[in-house]
């Protein structure tokens, strides 16, 4: 089983150093070794760095990717709209298990980071600084930063800072989730959409992005956009920090420049030279194949056009002895775990997918495939934050990937590989803990087959509600299906599915090894019970 990722893997650089310069001489630059690798800073009106962070096209580094000079000059007009002073917030909150960029940034490069950010501040006139990391060492490294450079949280200051420790979760490293824990609620989306430019920390306009953006942002203010855009592709500017974990001999992050073939960095990190697929952009990313990693390079518009994603800048691999699917059920299992529990296509809707991806595993046939596919369908743009639209996207990209090995789950016996746990998942290197209500005897075979009597059933539409995974009504409002496995999980719901259908239009049959007579009945209810169940 892989164990979980040091807080600083080896770095590694493709190139020049740039995030990276000074790395080859200490562990960690304090203020007076940053000066001397990168030299002073001057500073920049508001307007001056906009057109700095658009020649450069400088992009969100968290994974969203959103044009940065958009999101500074909304928060500069929003500010003066409002008549209020906006707030500066750095997302160090690196909390995906396969992602270590911005932890190393903030652990060996924290006044790089520190210099994006006092830029933006001294630009837009702001009078708060807040940082928000997860890890115990991103939060010593980046307070002694702060301390170094004269900054606080004392009343008087003129520039208040301050680091914001949060739980490491997943959820945590949300913009509103950030916010909302600065403003002293628990580190976990609002419930609501808002934007952060318009009314973040305390309702002020606030300028809120990826520790790795501020850092671009710094080195592009100091050689200036024409040096900057000698680095890498024309349209995409510059270096890009990545985290190579997985099935590799040497997990690292590395440095380097954009246009660089995706293969090359693979070999660095020591990944099989025939990988049987890899993941890019981490656990809220999408798979691509053996093929398609020869084609690739990294930039944001080249891994999009193959199928994959940049992302949070996390690339893994697999080789060709381990199951996809058992791979990347691990990665389901945990992503239903960090649910903030608070919205129900997120805290239900994952769960039940990862489920059900075990239930092909266990031979749920076509139906449990069904069943994936509708769940991630609907949990997608229903939920408080992106967690849940992240999840399904990995979902539908394994579903699409692994094809072949797909096929033998569903209408074979399976592939016969076993489940290497090469992607990195806990802390500590803990085991599994599955997901929530799971476990034991819920994650066998299917065991049961529900029919539907299309003489009694009259479209009430209840079996749909009751039991999503199996049931999806068609444009007529009668289910899709006449007759269904029942994943080993959901066999509790079809009972009550059974039980519930006004029209006694649902049956059950069991379908283990066990059973006697393969074709036996289970009548749950006499149809004069259900009548007087219903009479009541």
């Amino acid at each position: 089983m892989n164990e979980a990722l040091p807080d600083v893997p080896e770095v590694r650089v493709v190139g020049l150093p740039q995030l990276t310069s000074g790395f080859d001489l200490v562990d960690r630059l304090d203020l007076p070794m940053h000066l001397k690798v990168h030299g002073p800073l001057e500073p920049l009106g508001g307007e001056q760095l906009a057109q700095l962070a658009e020649r450069i096209n400088l992009r969100g580094r968290g994974g969203a990717g959103f044009p940065f000079h958009k999101k500074l000059r909304s928060v500069a007009e929003s500010a003066i709209k409002r008549g209020v002073r906006p707030v500066v917030v750095v997302n160090g909150s690196e909390d995906e298990p396969a992602c270590r960029k911005d932890t190393v940034l903030i652990n060996r490069a924290p006044h790089l980071i520190l210099d994006g950010a006092l830029l933006c501040a001294e630009a837009m006139g702001a009078r708060t600084l807040v940082v928000g990391v997860t890890r115990e060492s991103t939060q010593r490294s980046m307070e002694a930063a702060l301390a170094e450079r004269g900054l606080n949280n004392g009343r008087r200051s003129a520039l208040r800072a301050r680091v914001q420790r949060n739980p490491v979760r997943m959820v945590t490293g949300a913009a509103a989730s950030l916010i909302r824990s600065i403003d002293g609620g628990p580190a976990i989306p609002p419930g609501r959409k808002t934007s952060a430019s318009k009314s973040g920390v305390g309702g002020a306009p606030t300028l809120l992005s990826n520790a790795e953006t501020f850092a671009q942002l710094a080195i592009a203010a100091r050689i200036g956009p024409e040096r900057y855009g000698n680095t890498g592709l024309y349209d995409e500017p510059g270096t890009v920090m990545l985290t190579v974990s997985g099935a590799v001999a040497r997990p690292m992050v590395i440095e380097a420049p954009t246009g660089v073939p995706l293969r090359y960095i693979l070999q660095l990190a020591g990944a099989p030279p025939v990988p049987q697929g890899v993941l890019t952009g981490g656990y809220h990313g999408k798979w691509i194949d053996a093929a398609t990693v020869n084609e690739a390079i990294v930039s944001r518009n080249s891994l999009d056009a193959a199928g994959g994603a940049l992302g949070a800048g996390a690339i893994l691999p697999i080789s060709q002895e381990t199951c996809p699917l058992g791979e990347s059920l691990r990665v389901a299992q945990w992503l239903a775990e960090e649910s903030a529990g608070q919205c129900g296509p997120c805290y239900l809707g994952l769960p039940a997918a990862a489920r059900g991806l075990e239930d092909i595993l266990g031979g749920g046939g076509p139906a449990a495939l069904e069943a994936v596919k509708q769940v991630a369908r609907n949990v997608k743009r229903r939920g408080a934050c992106s967690h849940p639209d992240g999840s399904a996207m990995f979902l539908e990209s394994t579903i699409k990937a692994f094809t072949d090995d797909l096929a033998a789950h569903v209408l074979g016996n399976g592939c016969g590989r076993p489940v290497a746990g090469v992607l990195p998942l806990f802390e500590g290197g803990r085991a599994p803990t599955g997901i929530p209500g799971g476990g034991g005897e819920e994650n066998g075979p299917s065991r049961q087959k529900i029919y539907v009597d299309w003489t009694l059933c009259r479209g009430h539409g209840l079996c749909a509600d009751i039991l999503p995974e199996v049931f999806q009504l068609g444009a007529d409002g009668f289910p899709t299906v006449a007759q269904a496995q029942v994943p080993r999980f959901a066999e509790a719901k079809a009972l009550r599915a059974v039980r519930r259908c006004p029209a006694l239009a649902l049956r059950i049959e069991d379908e283990s090894p066990q059973a006697k007579a393969p074709s036996r009945n289970l009548p749950v209810l006499s149809q004069g019970r259900g009548r007087r169940a219903l009479g009541r």
